[in-house]
């Protein structure tokens, strides 16, 4: 059975515990979080330079420690809040390409974590944290992507705090990848939208119909 992919952010991590159990009565479920208003907070707290480069934040070797504190604690919170069905994966099981330029940030590529395979094979759903070998920071929605088509998933379900994708005044019931990048590219959108636009856009285009919210990115 093709697993579904859900990816969640860290401001709606342990509220999406529900979503997360319903969906998977009857699919094979793995789940990516992210924790982006986490590590913001804390890099704020501490004083450390706040900075996005194409959705990626630079990551020095302070804002990592941070990175790896924040996503192990949202991950713990979220395994918790999901039960027993739940198996973490804090750092490490994702393959990712060092991104130059931006410190330890990689662009993940698509691929099936053999400890994954083997927690959703066993009836689990894996929690995934997109911290990828090498210690490399990764956006929580390209390594949902990423993920996905690695997985062969049915499909990417992004999980935010969003209707979906506002078009014309809107929420879109679907948009085709070209135009998502089209209108991207021309700044139609700003924010946490844009990643996630950008990320199903890639998914879609290599077979995963994606979700955000009640609009379905397609090829």
């Amino acid at each position: 059975m093709s697993p579904v992919v859900v990816k969640i952010g860290g401001a709606v991590a342990a509220a999406s515990a529900r979503q997360v159990l319903d969906l998977a009565e009857g699919h094979a479920v793995a789940v990516v979080h992210g924790a982006g208003v986490q590590i913001t907070g804390e890099m704020e707290r501490r004083g450390l330079p706040v900075e996005f480069v194409a959705g990626r934040r630079v990551t020095s070797a302070a804002a990592l420690a941070i990175v790896c504190e924040a996503l192990a604690k949202v991950n713990a919170g979220l395994v918790a809040a999901i039960g027993p069905r739940a198996r973490p994966f804090a750092a490490g099981v994702l393959e990712a390409r060092l991104v130059p330029g931006l410190g330890y940030v990689g662009d993940p590529v698509p691929t099936a974590p053999p400890e994954v395979v083997e927690a959703l094979s066993e009836g689990f759903v894996p929690v995934v944290a997109p911290l990828a070998r090498g210690w490399l920071n990764v956006n929580g929605d390209e390594a949902a992507a990423a993920l996905a088509v690695g997985l062969g998933a049915e499909r990417l379900v992004f999980v935010t705090d969003v209707p979906g994708v506002l078009v014309g005044g809107g929420v879109a019931s679907a948009i085709a990848a070209d135009e998502a990048e089209r209108l991207v590219g021309a700044g139609a959108f700003a924010g946490g939208i844009v990643p996630k636009l950008l990320a199903a856009a890639r998914a879609a285009r290599l077979g995963i119909p994606a979700e955000i919210g009640e609009t379905v990115v397609t090829a």
